[in-house]
């Protein structure tokens, strides 16, 4: 498989400070790639090398194998989307899409052509006469991607791109991205903060921090498989818990009011050593049946979370003697069993050893 986007061993520094610390990546060729990861964490600074507004202090960038370091922006097969799009509300849509096209002195039955190519595409035919002032939020989206694809890039980045839609324009855009990826072929680089997005949208996902890239996967294993405290923190949600090694064989922790688990573990684990347990939400099994091998405790429900499909019982894990411990959320399954429980009520609860997850206190 070819590479359309190789980054090997990038920095970017500002005087004292390094906000890209030795980045490297390969981004296959017709593949939906992202970068996810906090405000502040670098992925920003990385698309805008990658673009040509930024010089990296180190390291290289090849685009379809041939480095553009020194090469200026609109020199480079890449297109860049903003967050706000920046089309000209003067022009009418076709206008929009044709005015790079026109920049580069395209003949203008070859730019008809492509616009109207282009519009079929994005799944917007017959839009050229509209005035931008006309169309929706999600309509204005894909004549943005566009207007860079009518220029046939290699690459496409999109910094963040849906930040600016309402929360259900949002979902919708999600998919319909996806599937205009699929349909057109280029390849995308994708920055975003919201997990949702990457994962839903990418078939690579890195997981950004402070700088670096702490694992980059398929959504799938940076669910089940996070090969870091962080990225299993910031991947879906989490329970979290300092705790300390009791045992190795197999691996028990010990939380601060004495409850136990036996768990897996990412990288070693001494008897004794201080580390960070995870449970999902939804792992955490609500009157589990007997006959299971599991960590099994009683849950003193605080509230009940309703939030539709996402509904949780938010609530604290319950000692012998009666006292609260850790706050823990449980994700209530969708299938109404469980709707009789009521804030005070107190409910059996287990999670198996694979559903729990132990990662080294590293630098706490």
């Amino acid at each position: 498989m070819s590479h359309d986007l190789e980054v090997i061993d990038l920095v970017r520094d500002f005087g004292e400070f390094r906000a890209v610390d030795h980045v490297s990546f390969e981004v296959e060729q017709g593949s939906f790639f992202s970068i996810l990861g906090p405000s502040g964490c670098g992925k920003t600074t990385l698309l805008r090398m990658i673009a040509g507004f930024l010089e990296p202090t180190g390291g290289d960038i090849l685009i379809r194998g041939r480095s553009v370091l020194g090469v200026p922006p609109n020199q480079r097969p890449v297109n860049l989307i903003f967050q706000h799009l920046s089309l000209f509300p003067m022009m009418d849509v076709k206008e929009n899409i044709a005015f790079g096209l026109k920049r580069r002195k395209v003949p203008q039955p070859e730019i008809d052509r492509r616009v109207d190519s282009i519009l079929e595409r994005v799944g917007l035919p017959g839009y050229g006469g509209k005035k931008i002032q006309q169309l929706s939020g999600g309509q204005k989206q894909r004549i943005a991607i566009a207007r860079a694809l009518v220029l046939e890039p290699s690459i496409l980045l999109l910094d963040e791109p849906l930040g600016a839609l309402d929360l259900k324009l949002r979902e919708q855009m999600k998919i319909e991205l996806k599937k205009l990826q699929q349909d057109v072929g280029t390849t995308f680089v994708y920055i975003t903060h919201d997990q949702s997005e990457a994962l839903v949208m990418s078939d690579q996902v890195a997981v950004m921090n402070r700088g670096h890239f702490e694992q980059i996967d398929t959504p799938k294993n940076l669910y089940k498989h996070p090969q870091t405290a962080f990225v299993a923190g910031f991947i879906g949600e989490n329970n979290a818990f300092d705790a300390t090694v009791v045992a190795t064989d197999p691996l028990r922790v010990k939380l601060g009011n004495g409850l136990e688990f036996v768990t897996r573990s990412r990288g070693e684990l001494a008897q004794g050593a201080r580390c960070r347990l995870f449970l999902r939400p939804e792992s955490i099994v609500i009157e589990p049946p007997g006959e299971m091998t599991m960590n099994r405790f009683r849950l003193k429900v605080k509230n009940v979370l309703f939030d539709g499909a996402n509904t949780k019982l938010l609530g604290n894990l319950e000692l012998e003697n009666g006292e609260l411990a850790e706050e823990i959320q449980v994700a209530l399954p969708q299938d109404h069993r469980f709707d009789y429980i009521r804030p005070g009520d107190t409910v059996p609860v287990g999670v198996v050893e694979e559903a729990c997850l132990c990662f080294p206190q590293e630098g706490r």
